[in-house]
């Protein structure tokens, strides 16, 4: 975790930072936003910390509550919760403990000086009685897995042989696939370029390459020309897919939930669409804009429902549709560790509910014959293959597309087939769901 970002800071400041983020989470805040209003100079450092108490912070909650059954109040809770997770024991520790306890009592002081001596009894305690109570904590699930007991029984549920492995997967740092932009370049034309950079890359299917090591954007050769373009591998299924069957030049196409614009671009880059990208969220379309402008593509933006189309649909059906829709993001937690404490249980049955009216709303607008690909980041099945079923006993003219046959879930797993096995990496896939279907034409 260490690196220059991090040590330009003093620790006690960088740990005050993260607590407030760790805080923001617990508060129903993302992580996102959190960052967003951290000093600019203490982002980087601030990210890193926030990534490890999050991915830890089950672990960190049930050592807290063992040492200090009444919780102290929330912004020292969070500040203690972020050290605790620093201390616990996977890997190499980032910083030497008696250093984490020094500035994790610092910023205590700073903060809320009364609870300075709290925080160092109970540091110092863990430090003391460590393997004891590391023993304990993980004979909890919420400990050993770092998720809420909720969503281990859901994943228990859906995915009774795997789903420790799912878990644990969560707690992997992820890969950085990208996929090149066919239009201006080739696989074998980037890999040769990151070549002579002395960054090592693998080829994976179609258009995607993995890098060894994560990279800032800024520093990936041909981004900012619009060569390349950061997309998971599971993501990279969904255009390909949907445009399997072949369309006409200039074929109308539907991108609902655009936002932020990698699947229209994709789509894009594939083919020559009348593209209508759709989202409710004007700011988070405006970066489908920029998306675009980067890569040298076009398309129709509008801000609006998807769930509502007489708010914004011309009348001219379409001949496919993609609809990504919201999601638990449960396939992606190790690219976002805060959604697994962010989400509650009854965040599944309204999420379920808007996939539904999504669905729903957006199969008349389709021609018959035409191809709606439906996909989430979940590996919840009541997101999945649960809402696919639902949906094709309430439409009597939809059916699973022949073919290509849908790739159904993806697990984030060594075996999810998103992942070349050329690729030369050990990390999988994202997490995520695809099924693609079909109209039926009309019977008489």
């Amino acid at each position: 975790m260490s690196s220059p970002a991090i040590a330009a800071l003093p620790l006690a400041r960088l740990l005050g930072h993260a607590a407030d983020a760790v805080h923001a989470v617990q508060s129903g805040r993302s992580l996102n936003d959190a960052l967003a209003r951290c000093p600019p100079e203490a982002r980087p450092g601030t990210q890193a910390l926030a990534f490890h108490t999050l991915r830890w912070l089950g672990a960190a909650g049930v050592v807290r509550r063992m040492l200090a059954p009444r919780a102290p109040p929330a912004e020292v809770d969070a500040l203690l919760l972020t050290a605790l997770a620093l201390l616990w024991p996977p890997g190499t520790p980032p910083y030497a403990e008696h250093v984490l306890v020094d500035q994790a009592v610092a910023a205590t002081r700073q903060r809320a000086p009364r609870s300075a001596g709290f925080v160092n009894a109970v540091l110092r305690r863990f430090g003391r009685e460590r393997d004891a109570l590391v023993a304990r904590a993980l004979a909890d699930p919420v400990a050993r897995y770092n998720h809420p007991a909720w969503w281990l029984d859901r994943l228990r549920a859906d995915w009774p042989e795997r789903w420790q492995a799912i878990a644990d997967a969560d707690n992997e740092h992820p890969p950085l696939t990208l996929r090149v932009n066919v239009r201006r370049a080739t696989p074998a034309a980037m890999l040769a370029a990151f070549a002579a950079e002395g960054i090592d890359a693998r080829a994976g299917a179609g258009a995607a390459i993995t890098l060894a090591r994560p990279l800032p954007v800024a520093q990936i050769p041909g981004f900012g020309e619009g060569l390349v373009s950061v997309q998971d591998a599971a993501a990279q299924r969904a255009a390909p897919l949907l445009l399997a069957k072949a369309l006409p030049r200039g074929a109308r196409v539907l991108d609902a939930c655009a936002a932020p614009g990698g699947k229209t671009a994709h789509l894009l880059e594939l083919a020559e669409l009348d593209l209508l990208a759709l989202d409710r969220d004007a700011e988070r379309l405006a970066r489908v804009g920029e998306t675009l402008a980067r890569l040298g593509l076009r398309a129709e933006t509008v801000a609006g429902d998807a769930a509502d189309p007489p708010a914004w649909w011309d009348g001219r059906p379409f001949a496919a549709i993609l609809l990504d829709a919201p999601c638990s993001a449960s396939g992606i937690v190790r690219r976002h560790p805060d959604v697994r404490w962010l989400r509650r249980p009854a965040d599944m049955a309204a999420l379920a509910a808007t996939q539904a009216r999504l669905l729903d709303a957006l199969w008349p607008l389709l021609v018959p014959g035409g191809r709606l690909l439906y996909c989430t980041c979940s590996v919840f099945r009541s997101e999945g293959s649960a809402q696919i079923d639902a949906f094709l006993q309430r439409q009597r003219d939809a059916a699973l597309a022949a073919g290509p046959p849908s790739p159904g879930h993806l697990l984030p797993l060594p075996d999810n087939d998103a992942t070349a096995p050329s690729a030369g990496f050990s990390q999988a896939a994202d997490g995520f769901y695809l099924a693609l279907l079909e109209k039926l034409p009309a019977t008489p």
